[in-house]
């Protein structure tokens, strides 16, 4: 699939006068599940491509480009955060009148899911969230391994590298954190390279990483939501990753009651994009077993 006709699947919503691309596509049937995606950091809901024409014939998806992402607006005075970025996805909710989901998030949309079930365990959530389905990303801290090029962002340097940043650097730092025999072919780099870059992408990238500080100071939070919730959980991680692959499971078999885990071998940082079929194939399966839609 190429970026246009992605593009052409969605619409866009105002969240804070900025516009916000969005997709609302597939099986109406109201006695099956809205899945919800969100994406991860730096590239946008297009990273879902591989396993959506699947889910849509079934179900009703629902993906948006964060604020700062993709082909929504990316405003350089704009104070991001997981918490906005969380608000966001529950004012597509209440535009698109959807009052319960399945949430199937990966990478930084793991934190804004998290912060998204701290609210539903404090009553607080406008819609109710029937499961989430996670893959790869730093769900705790301690077990996050960043790449220099991330800590550089991070750094009083970021605003710099951030407008230095390059397709060579984003295709180096990519085939690292992508398994051995999955690596993403130089069309899908450009696309990637494109949906970052797009609008002035550039110079926010350094603004829309300030998700690593964020998952420090909200740690206690956002793990204990995880830990204290009722609603069903599962991880499928790609083992392989460098950031968040094995690291990441033994933490979560620690820290989770009854962790509820696929590892996913010679698979890295993109599930979706790596290994679709497996993916789906995982999901599905947790998906039905905790389907009550009414």
């Amino acid at each position: 699939m190429n970026l246009a006709d992605w593009k052409s699947k969605g619409h866009y919503f105002n969240y804070k006068h900025h516009k916000i691309f969005y997709i609302d596509q597939g099986n109406s049937d109201p006695n099956q599940p809205v899945i919800v995606l969100i994406h991860g950091f730096p590239t946008a809901s297009f990273d879902w491509w591989k396993i959506w024409n699947t889910l849509s014939s079934s179900f009703r998806l629902v993906t948006a480009d964060m604020i700062g992402f993709g082909f929504s607006d990316k405003p350089v005075n704009y104070d991001y955060s997981i918490f906005d970025q969380a608000s966001l996805f529950e004012e597509l909710l209440q535009h698109l009148k959807i009052n319960q989901c399945f949430l199937f998030a990966h990478d930084y949309g793991d934190t804004v899911a998290q912060e998204l079930i701290a609210r539903h365990h404090e009553k607080s959530l406008s819609f109710d969230v029937q499961a989430l389905c996670m893959l790869n990303g730093g769900l705790f801290p301690e077990s996050y391994k960043p790449r220099l090029i991330q800590k550089l962002l991070m750094s009083p340097l970021g605003p710099l590298v951030s407008r230095l940043s390059s397709k060579g650097r984003l295709r180096k730092t990519f085939k690292n954190i992508f398994g051995p025999d999955t690596q993403l072919s130089a069309k899908e780099i450009d696309q990637c390279w494109e949906l970052m870059t797009m609008s002035g992408g550039k110079a926010v990238i350094h603004k829309t990483i300030c998700y690593m500080r964020e998952r420090a100071e909200n740690a206690t939070r956002w793990v204990s939501a995880l830990q204290q919730t009722s609603v069903p959980l599962r991880l499928i991680d790609g083992s392989f990753d460098p950031i968040s692959g094995i690291y990441l499971v033994n933490r979560y078999k620690e820290l989770i009651r009854n962790p509820d885990v696929i590892v996913l071998d010679q698979i890295g940082h993109y599930p979706q994009l790596e290994a679709p079929q497996l993916v789906l194939e995982h999901f599905l399966e947790f998906l039905n077993q905790n389907n009550r839609a009414e």
